[in-house]
């Protein structure tokens, strides 16, 4: 099956994955549960990973899933095979609150790196996809990064954990962004976070996420343009394409400033800044 046969398959995949997640909302139909007490998951996030599980199997069936919630082995990165790497709801807070950055986010990876991407935006009306060395695209049309700006001039996405116990040390890396940045933004989809990257939306982003929220947004980002990399390296064993651990996805002329900046952050008190 050539790239852009697969491609096909997995953006119809998540075009009708969008539409349960639509019918979803327009219903109110979905039970809502809290995942380590912490993490947000809806009956929503498992019928559609359902979906995406079946219809993989149909189409790849000697092929490795990865997906946040029937399949969340993290070992399957260790392996250079074949791999599915799925979100099905990118956003679920937002998707129960009504909120519109919302994605379905299909990756695929082989031999340890990204090969294509699709990330479908149901309430926005969008569909990103990318192909390894092929370029990015947002519905049908082709995207770039935008222009590098000065560090001043620059607007940077992040998230932050839903361990509340994780976020202080975070606040060095906030307070350094309002200091030296033009602004932030939190959209709460690291998936759409990634997308608005590679359209010139955003200048920048940075977070550490799981394989999932990532894999097709960091594809379609790097597709688009962008630099993409780690402020630290990784620990060895998972491909660097799959590793999530402080991601940092921006403008090429942005990327070494930027990730100065947070490692310095890192590395001191708030009240320096």
């Amino acid at each position: 099956m050539t790239p852009e046969q697969r491609l096909e398959i997995a953006e119809d995949i998540a075009r009708q994955a969008g539409r349960m997640i639509r019918d979803a909302r327009t219903g109110q139909d979905f039970g809502q549960r809290y995942k380590d007490g912490q993490e947000l998951v809806t009956d929503a996030d498992v019928e559609v990973d359902t979906y995406i599980s079946e219809r993989l199997q149909t189409d790849f069936p000697d092929e490795q899933r990865l997906s946040e919630e029937l399949a969340p082995d993290r070992e399957a990165l260790e392996t250079p095979k074949a791999l599915w790497i799925v979100d099905p709801i990118d956003g679920t807070v937002n998707f129960a609150h009504g909120l519109r950055h919302v994605a379905v986010s299909i990756g695929w990876a082989s031999e340890g790196h990204l090969r294509l991407g699709v990330v479908h935006a149901p309430f926005l009306d969008e569909t990103y996809t990318a192909l390894a060395g092929h370029g990015a695209w947002c519905n049908g049309e082709p995207i770039q990064t935008s222009p590098a700006p000065q560090l001043e001039r620059a607007l940077v996405g992040t998230g932050f954990p839903y361990r509340r116990d994780s976020r202080p040390p975070l606040m060095r890396r906030l307070m350094a962004i309002l200091t030296h940045c033009q602004d932030i933004r939190r959209n709460g989809s690291a998936a759409l976070d990634l997308c608005d990257v590679a359209c010139g939306r955003l200048d920048a982003y940075y977070e550490s996420v799981s394989p999932w929220d990532f894999a097709a947004g960091l594809l379609i980002a790097r597709e688009a343009g962008a630099r993409t990399g780690h402020l630290y390296p990784g620990p060895g064993g998972i491909p660097e394409d799959l590793y999530g651990e402080n991601l940092l996805v921006s403008s090429p002329g942005l990327h070494d400033e930027l990730g100065d900046l947070l490692r310095r952050a890192d590395a001191s008190e708030i009240s320096s800044w």
